[in-house]
C-alpha cells in the first residue's frame, strides 16, 4: 500500500465554512473523477487549532490534511501519469487556484507504524 500525504492552506479571504464547503461540494468531486481508477481511498481530513501550552489558540500552519491510498506503486504510477496530463493538470490547477494557496500545498509519501495499545 502506498499513502500520499498533501498538506493544503486555504486562499486567503475564505472563511473555513466556505472553504469545506467549496472542497466538499466541487474540488473533491474532480479528484474522484481522476482517482476513482487507481486510488484505493481519498480522505480529507480538516483540521481545527486547539491550545498549545500556553493557552494561546494560533491558526494551524495548514486546513486539511488530504490522504490518497493507492493499493501498489503501479496504481500509484498511473494515476501520476493520468494527473499529468496537461488538460487534466489545468483543470485541476484552475480549481486549486479558486481554493488552496498553492505556495503552501506540501505532498509526501508516507511509510506508517501503527502501535497495538490493547491485547
Amino acid at each position: 500500500m502506498i499513502k500520499v500525504v498533501t498538506t493544503l492552506k486555504k486562499r486567503p479571504g475564505l472563511t473555513t465554512e466556505e472553504f469545506r464547503t467549496y472542497y466538499e461540494d466541487h474540488h473533491r468531486v474532480i479528484g474522484e473523477k481522476y482517482l476513482k481508477d487507481f486510488a484505493a481511498r481519498y480522505v480529507r481530513r480538516y483540521l481545527d487549532a486547539l491550545p498549545d501550552h500556553e493557552g494561546t489558540l494560533a491558526p494551524p500552519e495548514f486546513d486539511v490534511l488530504l490522504e490518497i491510498w493507492f493499493n501498489d506503486k503501479a496504481s500509484f504510477e498511473a494515476c501520476s501519469q493520468r494527473l499529468n496530463k496537461p488538460d487534466i493538470a489545468r483543470e485541476i490547477m484552475l480549481d486549486e487556484e479558486k481554493l488552496f494557496d498553492r505556495s503552501q500545498k506540501r505532498s509526501y509519501i508516507v511509510e506508517e507504524y501503527e502501535s497495538q495499545l490493547t491485547k
